[in-house]
């Protein structure tokens, strides 16, 4: 059985096939065409944390594949009302996969360990793998290739720049994250990126003028994540010299992209000008969340309609 808990669940190939799959899939929708290819299928959506893209993307898709979607919140009392083992097996009896956005990773790991249905982290603190599945494809339909392509991240080594540092070792990106000090990527993270893809171009500088001179994308998120509000004025001042604004954007390429995987602090780590400019796919790329979590959800589930529908060779 299969799951996707990081971008680490994936080989290269298979990344480069889902993103194929969303494309082809976007490609239909905009020609009018929802094929029904998880017709019955449902998808339960176990969230700790509150949510506007992730539930969206995944109820909404979910619908135009022909199935159906649960919204699951406290009141199951996961983890609460009985064991992780009584919870998760019979949840496994009715519904097809689930998707977890939870406080702590541990939690979807102990999900998937029972192996009752497919599961999906749709958000955890470690990591954030359909996050980086839309970026990647934003940035693939901006550029029409990614290999070679630079990426640069203005923040801090969080869950979702962790999921872009190996989503770009893995499609052949650089990437570049540009931090203050003490707020860069765990050892223990780039450790295992470097040795599954020892030709990974990763790097860390302080400097976000210099991080982004020759950048093709260029990334913000918020300064204080969801929990971290106690080290939000610590945050704020650490990071006052990285905000994504136009003398930032004075130093990259008028190429460069700018992206943001939202809710934003307008004012904060981007300005309005920047965030609603000519530069900016924000909304395309929000948008790319439901197409990356379609193929996604097609690829653990129907994986014989790819093979039959979608061409395994990449341009990637």
């Amino acid at each position: 059985m299969r799951h996707l808990l990081t971008l680490f669940d994936l080989t290269t190939d298979e990344l480069q096939l889902i993103l194929n799959t969303a494309l082809h899939l976007k490609g239909e929708l905009k020609r009018g065409a929802r094929p029904p290819i998880l017709d019955r299928y449902t998808l339960a959506l176990l969230f700790e944390k509150p949510s506007l893209r992730t539930r969206v993307s995944f109820e909404t898709g979910m619908t135009q594949l022909g199935g159906n979607s649960l919204f699951l919140g406290e009141d199951v009392g996961w983890g609460k009302r009985e064991s992780p083992s009584d919870f998760t097996n019979v949840l496994g009896q009715f519904v097809d996969a689930v998707a977890c956005r939870a406080k702590s990773h541990d939690r979807v790991e102990q999900l998937a360990s029972f192996n009752a249905m497919p599961v999906i982290n749709s958000l955890t603190d470690l990591s954030h793998p359909c996050q980086a599945l839309a970026d990647v494809l934003t940035i693939q339909e901006a550029f029409g290739s990614l290999d070679g392509r630079h990426l640069v991240f203005v923040g801090d080594g969080n869950n979702v720049s962790r999921s872009l540092a190996l989503a770009s070792a893995m499609l052949g990106l650089r990437f570049t994250l540009a931090c203050p000090a003490g707020y860069e990527l765990d050892e223990p993270w780039l450790a295992r990126i470097r040795a599954r893809f020892p030709a990974a171009d990763l790097r860390q500088v302080s400097d976000p003028h210099a991080a982004v001179h020759d950048a093709d994308a260029i990334y913000t998120d918020v300064w204080t994540s969801m929990g971290q509000e106690a080290e939000s004025k610590v945050r704020r001042k650490a990071f006052a010299d990285y905000q994504l604004n136009a003398e930032l954007m004075a130093s990259a390429p008028p190429t460069a992209r700018v992206l943001h995987c939202l809710p934003a602090v307008r004012g904060e780590e981007i300005t309005d000008d920047v965030i609603d400019g000519p530069q900016s796919d924000v909304i395309n790329q929000a948008g790319n969340r439901m197409h990356a979590q379609k193929a996604l959800l097609v690829f653990l589930l129907r994986p014989d309609w790819i093979e039959e529908n979608v061409k395994i060779d990449s341009a990637l």
